[in-house]
């Protein structure tokens, strides 16, 4: 059979776009930042992780341009061979005393970050225990390794030890989860989690990529977020979220860092993050440090937007993070309600399955520090004026 044969029978995506609700791949023509030029036309944008607002940051474009004239487009080859700059080192430093770790690495991108760690970490005779609910990347970094993942149900703590229950003593045991879920904005039970560990002899890995900058003292994350920095063995985060730029890290020991360092196969067979990308990371980085009032004013305009939902009588699912998911059920709804808000002036994500059950999917809205009450409230009429039809 020709193995081409799926994809010529693939119709989803033709039959959606036939329909007239495609929803994705729309051209951005300006900056990423509270209200964008898409298509021609203006848009609120809640549909961004840049949840401080940084992409714009007159420092974080400065230190990318002064990055190229300085080191030029790329470094060529790996962070192992050719590819380290001083800034990578700068930058790794900064982030170690920022989260309190002893050691940083960082990777050309947050999806390849997670297959970098689990891929080296989890090996043969090893488990990988996973909430249902964690990014792809996490689920990709389990199959890439030599290990074998277990999952339980989302948060589901009984699940969690029904699961480290079963393990043998002389496996080893790395719980994985988001700390910030991606879709619900749910925050990880990270107290019964590292309980849990303990209990069973488990290490801990949070992806705080939806944290950084998000949750924390001054944005440091959910380890912060519940004072549990000596509990979690690795924390791991992208700087395209809350950093303003591209690229990603594990923070861990000083043994977990060189180990992962010299093992990881995207890590060492991949070329290392370009200059201006570093730069930019360690700009953002420096910002946060300087005003963690961004990291206040994020949470205060997203519990106002929160409350706004509520006030109109629109279902949300309630978290305490920027990421307010509105329910639209079913697909086509799903589809119709994102391409209205879209036309009105509106940008949001659609989450369809299989990143939610069927029946219960979600128009997914972020919300960012530069925000205005006045853009929220805007926003929020639209989407009481499309919902309400």
């Amino acid at each position: 059979m020709d193995i081409f044969r799926k994809c010529g029978e693939y119709r989803l995506a033709d039959d959606i776009k036939a329909a007239g609700y495609y929803p994705y791949f729309h051209a951005l023509e300006s900056r990423q930042d509270k209200e964008v030029v898409m298509e021609g036309k203006r848009r609120i944008m809640l549909g961004s992780n840049n949840y401080l607002g940084l992409t714009t940051h007159p420092e974080v474009i400065e230190a990318g341009i002064k990055a190229y004239e300085q080191y030029g487009s790329g470094c060529s080859g790996s962070r192992f061979l050719n590819g380290t700059l001083k800034m990578h080192l700068e930058l790794e430093q900064e982030l170690a005393d920022f989260l309190g770790k002893d050691g940083i690495v960082t990777f050309s991108t947050g999806f390849q970050t997670n297959l970098g760690i689990i891929s080296a970490i989890v090996g043969h005779g090893d488990f990988a225990i996973c909430d249902a609910e964690n990014h792809a990347s996490i689920y990709d970094g389990c199959k890439l390794s030599y290990g074998r993942m277990l999952t339980y149900a989302h948060a589901d703590m009984n699940a969690l030890e029904a699961q480290l229950a079963k393990i043998p003593d002389t496996a080893g045991k790395l719980v994985i989860t988001d700390g910030v879920f991606s879709m619900g904005g749910d925050i990880a039970k990270l107290p019964e989690i590292c309980a849990l560990a303990e209990k069973y002899g488990a290490r801990v890995m949070v992806d705080d990529s939806h944290a950084l900058g998000v949750i924390g003292k001054g944005g440091r994350g959910t380890a912060s977020h519940f004072g549990l920095e000596d509990k979690v063995d690795i924390i791991m985060g992208t700087f395209s979220k809350s950093l303003a730029s591209l690229g990603g890290f594990m923070a861990a020991s000083k043994s977990v860092v060189n180990y992962v360092m010299h093992n990881s196969r995207p890590y060492i067979f991949s070329a290392s993050m370009p200059p201006a990308n570093c730069a930019a990371a360690l700009a953002a980085l420096r910002i946060i440090k300087r005003e963690p009032e961004r990291v206040e004013r994020l949470s205060k305009l997203s519990a106002y937007a929160r409350a706004g939902f509520h006030k109109r009588g629109i279902q949300i699912i309630d978290a305490e993070t920027p990421i307010i998911p509105v329910y639209t059920y079913e697909l086509d709804n799903t589809f119709i309600k994102c391409k209205e808000l879209y036309e009105e002036g509106v940008y949001v994500n659609p989450v369809i399955p299989p990143a939610t059950q069927p029946g219960n999917c979600l128009l997914r809205t972020s919300y960012m520090a530069t925000l205005t009450y006045e853009l929220i409230e805007e926003a929020l009429d639209i989407f009481e004026k499309v919902l309400k039809k």
